[in-house]
């Protein structure tokens, strides 16, 4: 599975985020944890970072225990293969986190006799996953290099249910259609009719369409020959390299960059669901009239005039944050501010002050490689509302950015509101 920029968690302010922490005991397979030194870590990724997180299917999760992710990840990688993180796999493409790849294998509703159709090969990772869960996959990448190394990694690793191929993926796999299930790990604008044809009637489609840095992940059925949406969460993924990019109607502004629904006030359906951000983890929204720290509306105590979200953390280490994508070109914002408002109630780090609440935005360039992280706090202890900025000289090579905020590990309550990145002439 290949992220055009996917959960693209980098830099090494946070490395420590991605630990898969302490050993709690899920998935024995026989002797493979004696003979498989990445099994352990495996069994740690998949209790203390994918279960905590909301997956919940005993099939999905087995599968990530026993997939060897190393494999699919360059030798500089193999590291950090089982940390919950995308990593670097060539051709400017990542390798999506073991969590949203169990995500939207859960949401696929993998059957035994289902043919599936993947668009997006990447590192053949996804396809893995699926591979004993269904019947056959069939995989394609547009980008030649990754779906000749793809191909190559499944065939050595014995997946022989798994067919794969080097092309347009949004054109499908018509001699092999009808599918049950269709899975495109990278993002339209819209959903390419060629793949809606080739989906037999009932059949399933998860995929995540909007605009480059704001998509929702959907899930379609098809139902008298057109696509019933099914809104799962906001995600992130980079269109397909090529046409799919450059016929996009609605494209970001990179010499403009701006935070989407930074004060918060725009309202998902439900509280964990925030407009304009994804991938949160223990993170709510709180109406603008309810302040549950003061224990009055926010008005009356003056804490906030507006909603705001607040992240609660009891376990250690355990993950509580938010992200949004940005598109920025380095040679044209040069300066910009980044702010924040935030106030804590009884803050503690999880082994190291990289674990406690901040505002941090990272840069990347075209081949999306880490420029530079920037940051507000990190905040502790117990504080009211208080107002943070920073002036950033922007890396030049930067052209697109994640913006971070939460707890990362810390135990206690964090809010933030007014979250701002702009440029500064």
């Amino acid at each position: 599975m290949s992220t055009r920029f996917g959960f693209s968690f980098h830099p090494a302010l946070l490395a420590a985020v991605f630990s898969v922490g302490f050993l709690v005991p899920f998935i024995q397979v026989g002797t493979a944890v004696a003979e498989d030194p990445f099994q352990k870590a495996r069994q740690q990724l998949v209790e203390t970072r994918i279960q905590t997180a909301g997956v919940t299917d005993t099939r999905v999760l087995r599968s990530i225990a026993e997939t060897p992710r190393h494999e699919f990840v360059p030798t500089s990688q193999r590291s950090k293969a089982y940390f919950d993180m995308a990593l670097p796999i060539g051709d400017a493409q990542t390798i999506s986190s073991p969590f949203i790849v169990a995500l939207m294998t859960e949401a696929l509703d993998p059957q035994p006799t289902d043919k599936v159709l993947e668009i997006g090969t990447g590192s053949g990772y996804q396809a893995a996953v699926l591979s004993p869960l269904v019947e056959h996959v069939y995989t394609i990448e547009i980008v030649r290099p990754l779906g000749k190394k793809a191909k190559e990694v499944l065939e050595r690793l014995g997946y022989e249910n798994v067919s794969a191929r080097v092309g347009d993926g949004f054109l499908g796999w018509p001699e092999a259609a009808p599918f049950d299930k269709i899975i495109v790990t990278c993002s339209p604008e819209s959903i390419p009719q060629p793949l809606v044809d080739q989906l037999r009637e009932g059949g399933q489609m998860i995929i995540p369409v909007g605009e480059r840095y704001q998509q929702t992940l959907y899930r379609m059925i098809k139902k008298d020959g057109k696509l019933e949406r099914q809104p799962l969460r906001p995600t992130l993924f980079v269109p397909m390299t090529g046409e799919a990019e450059d016929g996009r109607q609605q494209k970001p502004d990179p010499s403009n960059p701006k935070v989407i629904n930074g004060d918060f006030s725009q309202s998902g359906d439900s509280s964990i669901h925030i407009p304009g951000w994804y991938y949160g983890r223990q993170v709510h929204q709180v109406p603008a009239e309810t302040d549950i720290v003061s224990g009055s509306s926010a008005s009356t105590a003056g804490e906030s005039d507006g909603s705001y979200i607040r992240f609660e953390n009891e376990t250690p280490g355990l993950d509580s944050h938010l992200l949004q994508g940005l598109a920025i070109d380095g040679r044209e914002v040069t300066m910009a501010r980044l702010s924040g408002r935030v106030r804590t109630r009884a803050v503690v780090g999880a082994e190291g002050s990289d674990r406690l609440p901040i505002v941090a935005i990272t840069f990347y360039d075209e081949l999306r490689r880490e420029r530079g992280t920037f940051w507000l706090g990190p905040f502790r202890g117990t504080r009211g509302w208080k107002s943070e900025s920073r002036l950033i000289r922007v890396p030049p090579q930067s052209r697109e950015a994640i913006l971070r905020i939460g707890l990362f590990g810390a135990t206690g309550v964090a809010d933030f509101d007014d979250i701002g990145f702009k440029k500064v002439d």
